[in-house]
């Protein structure tokens, strides 16, 4: 799905240069090391995805990244491809995906996208690209920064959270951002995944999905301590 290169969000706050090489290094040696570890890993869930639904293994959607720029995220399957008899996300989730989900283990190939530039591994959640005109300007400035693996809503709640919460964190983190915090989110994001919390929205399979802002306002004041 084509996604227009444009900045969807007034320019937010100035560059941090000296943090911002400090976090790229941190994405490169991070993903090379962990693509490293995980390999056999991900070969065995490889062979278990073609087993159970075939080929592809992968699941490949163009998203919006840092400043709306579009790239395509690369996950493993866990779905069905929709038909007929499976219209639902409830529906197309296989077993063996809903395992992958509960354990993260579907988000093992999105280190080629931190790899590649296209992602870090700690920054708002790469969402859907028809919720770019969705967005508040508030909201939208979640697109300042990269997109990450995981990042704050995901440790304060995941999808268990409603969207202006997790939208408001993802602003959170954007202004908060630094390399202590990315620490302590990742250290967090350890003790998330063992615990498998806020996998699914309540009444839902997955996530529901984001309708739009409804006019509210940006906070007024916010907490700067985001962690």
């Amino acid at each position: 799905m084509p996604v227009p290169h444009t900045v969807i969000a007034p320019p937010g706050p100035a560059t941090r240069r000296p943090y911002d090489r400090a976090k790229r290094l941190l994405d490169v040696l991070g993903a090379a090391i962990l693509l490293v570890l995980t390999a056999p890993l991900m070969v065995l869930v490889a062979l278990l995805i073609a087993i159970s639904l075939g080929r592809p293994v992968l699941f490949r959607q163009c998203r919006p990244g840092r400043d709306g720029a579009p790239f395509v995220l690369t996950k493993f399957r866990t779905m069905h491809p929709p038909d007929r008899g499976r219209t639902g996300d409830a529906d197309r989730l296989t077993p063996l995906g809903r395992w992958l989900r509960a354990t993260s283990l579907d988000e093992l190939p999105t280190l080629w996208n931190v790899l590649r530039g296209e992602m870090s591994l700690v920054g708002p959640r790469p969402l859907l690209p028809e919720y770019l005109e969705r967005y508040s300007p508030w909201q939208a400035r979640r697109h300042e920064v990269r997109p990450g693996v995981t990042g704050l809503a995901q440790v304060r709640g995941r999808n268990g959270l409603d969207w202006d919460e997790k939208l408001d964190l993802d602003v959170r983190y954007v202004d908060s951002r630094s390399f202590r915090l990315d620490l302590s989110i990742l250290s967090a994001t350890v003790l998330t995944v063992l615990r498998r919390d806020g996998i699914n929205a309540e009444g839902s399979a997955t996530a529901h999905e984001f309708l739009g802002a409804h006019g509210r306002p940006a906070p007024a004041q916010r907490d700067r301590t985001a962690v």
